[in-house]
Order: structure tokens, then C-alpha cells, then sequence
């Protein structure tokens, strides 16, 4: 009967050196991230700085309030979900994230803890970085569940920190950030770095308002993998730091069967150029 006791303690205690382990692993993957950020800028944005960008573009970064701030080197991002992990599930998971971002040189880091019963957590990682992305999930610190990298995640995380921006307006003056206007609510953004190019389009209202982001997008990292329309949607806004930025937006793939809307967001706290 002794055997069980111990057992218990065992699992116990693999999951915890699991969990410090990873763990360890994002702190020092951050530090990496943000030590190539450089010091906070004393450049403020001046509205010289977006003469040359499509009237949309233009207009949502003077309503925004970024002009007379400085750019931001790196953003740090509290954010609460509501997560599907697969088309047609009805329930909501609960998850918490934190986010980093560089700007100079576009990088990120984002980590969720996602509950999905009592005894079942999924932790998770996302990084972008030198063009390059990666994803990482387990199950309770110990069951690999992904471990993802390649061409096709390299475009898809480019393409997401392109999207995410607009948590940061001032940074998609970077000149690695090329502009086409479309109409006078449209604009088509492609992004180009380290030899990993994406694009995307930004949809305004005639406030100066982001409301929609949409691009096509790879689903999953298979071989055979096919891009399909991924959106996210403004639902609320919320003042930051000086900045309005969207605070809920929902992301959904644009799929054949129909759309699968996957997650729910809510910013709960951004900080500018946040020490670790």
C-alpha cells in the first residue's frame, strides 16, 4: 500500500520540476528577447512621420493619440481569454497570458496558462524572433503536446505580430512595415524581416477606429497545411499608456465548413518599455 503514497509524491514532484523547468526556459528565452530591445527612445512620433502613409493609416494613428509620445522598444501585454481548442466545441476554456514585444527589432514572446478541468492545465509558448517562429505546449508541465517550427510558422507568427500591432501603433512606422491604400477605410500592410514576409489587411471606420484585421493564413504546421482567412475583430476599446488601442477582439478562421471563432481577448494591463 506504500507503493501509492509514493507514487503521488512522485508525480507531484515530476510535474513540478517539469513546470520550473519550462518556465526557466521562457524567462530566459524573454531576457534573450529584451536585451536586444536597446534603451527606452527619446523619439516622439510627429505628424511629419506620417505624411507618407495611406489616409486610413494615417488617420487611425492621429486618433489613436500616438503622435507627440515616444516609441515604445518593447510592450508588455496582461491579457485574459476565453479559448476553443477545436471547430464545433461549445464550451469556453479560461485562459491568462502574458506578452512581450520588441519593436526596433520585431520580436515576442507570449505565454498562457489555459485550465481545462481540475486536474488538467495546459501551458503554452509562443515566440517570434529573427523572422523566425516557434510554439510550444504541454500538459501539466510534462505531456508534450506540440513543439512547432518552419517555414509555415515562421509566416503565421510574422503575420500575427503584424496584426498585434495595433497594440502599439506607433511601431508600424518601422521600416520593415511597408503600406498600400486600398479605399478610404482599407489599407494593406506587408511586413518583411529577416527573410520572412507577410501581409495583411487593416480595416478602419471613419473615426480613425481599427476595427478588423484579416489576412490568409496557414492552419497548423503539416506539410499538406492550407491557408484559410484568419480575422480578429474589435469588440471594445480601452486608453493605455496615453494610447487607445482595441482591448476585446475575437480571432476566427474563415474555414469551408463555416467560421470557427477561437478566442476571446481582453488586455487587462499594457505597460510601455517595462523592466523585467
Amino acid at each position: 500500500m506504500k507503493f501509492i503514497p509514493n507514487l503521488i509524491i512522485a508525480i507531484i514532484l515530476l510535474i513540478s520540476f517539469s513546470g520550473y523547468a519550462f518556465n526557466r526556459k521562457i524567462t530566459r528565452e524573454t531576457q534573450s528577447i529584451l536585451s536586444e530591445a536597446g534603451k527606452p527612445s527619446e523619439e516622439i512620433v510627429s505628424e511629419n512621420d506620417l505624411s507618407e502613409l495611406p489616409f486610413p493609416v494615417k488617420n487611425w494613428l492621429m486618433s489613436s493619440g500616438v503622435v507627440g509620445k515616444p516609441k515604445p522598444q518593447t510592450v508588455y501585454l496582461r491579457q485574459k481569454f476565453d479559448m476553443k481548442l477545436k471547430p464545433g466545441q461549445e464550451n469556453w476554456y479560461k485562459a491568462d497570458a502574458e506578452q512581450y514585444f520588441t519593436t526596433k527589432s520585431p520580436a515576442f514572446i507570449w505565454t498562457v496558462k489555459l485550465r481545462m478541468s481540475p486536474v488538467i492545465k495546459i501551458s503554452g509558448r509562443d515566440k517570434f524572433k529573427d523572422g523566425k517562429g516557434e510554439m510550444q505546449m504541454k500538459m501539466n508541465s510534462i505531456i508534450n503536446l506540440g513543439n512547432e517550427s518552419g517555414e509555415k510558422m515562421d509566416e503565421g507568427t510574422l503575420q500575427r505580430y503584424l496584426g498585434e500591432m495595433v497594440w502599439f501603433p506607433s511601431a508600424v512606422l518601422n521600416p520593415y512595415i511597408t503600406w498600400e491604400g486600398m479605399d478610404s477605410l482599407t489599407a494593406k500592410a506587408t511586413m518583411n524581416y529577416c527573410g520572412t514576409t507577410g501581409s495583411g489587411i487593416f480595416h478602419f471606420d471613419e473615426k480613425g477606429n481599427f476595427v478588423r484585421y484579416s489576412t490568409m493564413r496557414f492552419m497548423g504546421n503539416d506539410p499538406d497545411a492550407k491557408r484559410y482567412g484568419w480575422v480578429i475583430t474589435v469588440d471594445d476599446y480601452a486608453v493605455f499608456e496615453g494610447i487607445r488601442i482595441p482591448s476585446k477582439m475575437r480571432a476566427t478562421w474563415k474555414l469551408d465548413e463555416g467560421d470557427w471563432t477561437w478566442c476571446v481577448i481582453e488586455i487587462t494591463d499594457m505597460v510601455y518599455d517595462k523592466k523585467l
